[in-house]
């Protein structure tokens, strides 16, 4: 059993999913882990002229490749089926979808509370609640995969869920706000619990997944490691305050390559940058904005919670940074780089001299990954 893990260097947006497309596309019997984040990714694939964005699912979805989503993620139901029913109009058939019975669930409370709160924080949030599920399931209001298929326990959780909820609202509110702006903070938190609810409902009995603990993985020849964000976010290593909630380096991958006994010597691990730096939302990176040329297609667009996609000449110092960062992980695997994005600026020239320990070097020139090639 093989392992490939893709790491992304910076702060996310970089080709981890075009990355992972390629994998899936060249290895043997295949299945796709999702080993950090949740349903905020936004993965582009183009595969024969027809483009998914992959959130919930792995990136080797347009080649029949299964998805395993670990307990390092969390997922949300309502998210899982609007991608389901979007990749059915453009494949004969959606690959299987396997949860771990530990993976955690977002709720609609989390992404009221999330998007409530981001209105008045500007942390950068994507406002899909994955720092506030994260939150809430380090204390005692969990939530469970494996709860979904309990009628009377899931019930008895999301009870328990929104009081915990409202009472967090009402403190955050009167704490913050008069009493005008506060009614308002409330009716905007309940508006959006109200329009989810019953998706969220009928998305638990609507997709078709099955939930599996990790030694069902050992049927598979290759593990795909598709990560989400960058390392320049880690929990860890990223600039606080405006850092994502999990661990963005190769740490969770390995952790169940370990529980798989994956011999570390077919292991590699593929470290993904785009051939300038990006950030969507909040916080430090880079200054200097770059000019492009062809980006046309680009998913990154302004959110209103993470405003602006913004772009910053690539920071090499930054990249030997971040591998060191994983390197407390890593240090003894074969590694790869991976520079995307190259379409974008026809006159860049990466400076492979600066990453001596790398094995091999690939270049991207489109989303579609038929375009890698070695640089």
């Amino acid at each position: 059993m093989k392992a490939k893990i893709v790491v992304g260097l910076g702060f996310g947006d970089c080709g981890k999913g075009l990355m992972t497309d390629y994998l899936s596309a060249t290895s043997t019997n295949p299945i796709v882990i999702r080993y950090t984040g949740g349903h905020q990714a936004g993965h582009t694939v183009v595969k024969d002229g027809i483009r998914h964005i992959n959130a919930s699912l792995g990136s080797g979805s347009l080649r029949n490749v299964p998805t395993y989503i670990s307990d390092y993620c969390c997922f949300y139901p309502p998210n899982l089926l609007r991608e389901y029913n979007v990749l059915k109009t453009k494949v004969e058939n959606v690959p299987k979808i396997y949860i771990n019975p530990r993976t955690i669930v977002t709720t609609p409370y989390d992404v009221a509370y999330n998007r409530l709160m981001e209105s008045r924080l500007n942390h950068g949030s994507c406002g899909m609640g994955i720092g506030a599920t994260m939150s809430r399931n380090e204390g005692a209001y969990k939530l469970f995969a494996i709860d979904l298929q309990n009628p009377m326990v899931l019930e008895e959780k999301l009870k328990q869920i929104k009081n915990y909820y409202e009472l967090k609202v009402y403190d955050e509110v009167t704490t913050n706000y008069f009493a005008k702006e506060r009614k308002q903070m409330q009716d905007k938190y309940l508006d959006t619990v109200e329009s989810e609810m019953k998706y969220f409902r009928d998305a638990i009995l609507s997709v078709p997944y099955y939930t599996r603990p990790y030694e069902f993985l050992k049927s598979y020849d290759t593990l795909i490691f598709e990560g989400a964000q960058g390392v320049l976010l880690d929990r860890d290593f990223g600039v606080f305050p405006n850092v994502t909630y999990g661990y963005t380096t190769s740490r969770n991958a390995l952790e169940i390559c370990k529980r798989l006994n994956v011999d570390s010597r077919l292991i590699d691990i593929y470290y993904i940058t785009r051939c300038y730096s990006t950030r969507h939302g909040n916080g430090w990176m880079p200054e200097g904005e770059v000019k492009l040329i062809k980006n046309e297609d680009e998913t990154n667009i302004f959110n209103e919670y993470q405003g602006n996609f913004r772009t910053a000449e690539l920071d090499y110092d930054l990249l030997r940074y971040a591998i060191e960062c994983d390197n407390s992980y890593s240090a003894d695997l074969d590694k790869k780089m991976v520079v995307t994005c190259l379409d974008q600026r026809p006159d860049f020239v990466f400076d492979k001299s600066r990453f001596p320990e790398m094995e091999l070097f690939f270049g991207s020139y489109s989303p579609d990954s038929t375009s890698l090639t070695s640089l």
